[in-house]
């Protein structure tokens, strides 16, 4: 049988109270971590919403597991295979005190989730990982610069594991009977990290690290070592804008999916699309200047699309 259809086995039942209590948990890492999902999340009817909220706290680990830079990389990887093995004997029915893994097996039987879809949700951070320890260890001080894909198709196959199999995994959560939902939510979560990758160019080179095919570099003229200390930011303005306008094609396939959703999750899903295309628009209007200061919306814009979104859900 394969992984994506397999059954998680039940053997160990947490008891009603101890799923309480890890659900809880996850609620307060999405709370704290989360700073565009959560705002979608709480227009979900209850059980959906805490069911994202533990998808999103398995997110929160392996990505905090694979972004620990005072751990060796090495050390890092054997982390997140030890969580993914943990995560399987767990949904094999073997009991754990891990709130995190006992609220994500649940979300899994309540709402189907294939265990492949979740696999690959680590298995995204290890791409990260693996690419940085192929290449041998950075200084202590100064990260050797490393262009992660040399194609925008190998950074599409990166893009899958960690945002597109997150579509798969929440519309599963959502409701859907249209298989053509499967394929919008993959080009969907394109356009979000898409849009992380742009907004975090900068970031990511100060760590020694460039999502940006190195074809599109070449293709501008730009080297990856003028992305850490950058001051120019007209200088890369034509390959980020570049780079927007596919992240704005795939937003496309984020509005047709939310009439493919159940109608109590379409709200939800319209706040998040919303929320990450107009953090897009707010980089282009700054004309792309991801470079003197992190680019985000207000609090106060959020709200703005939780109010809409609330809305649409009352009516």
């Amino acid at each position: 049988m394969s992984a994506a259809t397999q059954q998680v086995s039940v053997g160990f039942a947490p008891s009603p109270s101890q799923l309480a209590m890890a659900y809880s948990v996850c609620r307060h890492i999405t709370r704290s971590a989360a700073k565009n999902f959560y705002y979608a999340f709480l227009v979900l009817p209850r059980l959906k919403r805490h069911a994202l909220c533990a998808v999103y706290a398995f997110m929160r680990r392996c990505d905090d597991i694979a972004d620990d830079e005072s751990v060796p990389q090495r050390d890092r990887y054997n982390k997140l295979v030890s969580l993914l093995e943990e995560l399987h004997r767990v949904q094999a029915g073997q009991p754990s005190d891990d709130p995190v893994l006992l609220a994500l097996t649940d979300t899994q039987r309540r709402y189907e989730v294939p265990s492949e879809l979740l696999d690959q949700l680590a298995m995204g951070t290890m791409m990260d990982v693996q690419k940085s320890s192929a290449e041998g260890q950075p200084s202590a001080n100064t990260p050797e610069i490393i262009v992660q894909y040399q194609t925008f198709e190998e950074l599409t196959q990166y893009c899958y594991r960690v945002a597109s199999v997150v579509g798969l995994v929440c519309i599963r959560v959502f409701g859907y009977r249209d298989k053509a939902a499967e394929n919008l939510a993959e080009r969907c979560g394109l356009a979000f990290q898409l849009t992380n990758i742009i907004r975090d160019v900068k970031e990511d080179a100060q760590v020694g690290r460039v999502y940006l095919p190195q074809q599109d570099l070449q293709a501008f003229g730009i080297t990856a070592s003028e992305l850490r200390n950058a001051t120019d930011a007209s200088r890369f303005r034509p390959l980020l804008a570049m780079e927007a306008e596919r992240a704005r094609n795939y937003y496309q396939s984020g509005d047709q999916l939310i009439g493919l959703v159940n109608e109590d999750s379409q709200p939800a899903l319209w706040v998040l699309v919303n929320i990450y295309r107009r953090l897009l628009e707010k980089i282009a209007q700054q004309q792309y200047d991801v470079f003197h200061g992190k680019v985000s919306l207000t609090v106060t814009e959020k709200v703005a699309f939780l109010g809409k979104g609330l809305l649409k859900r009352l009516t």
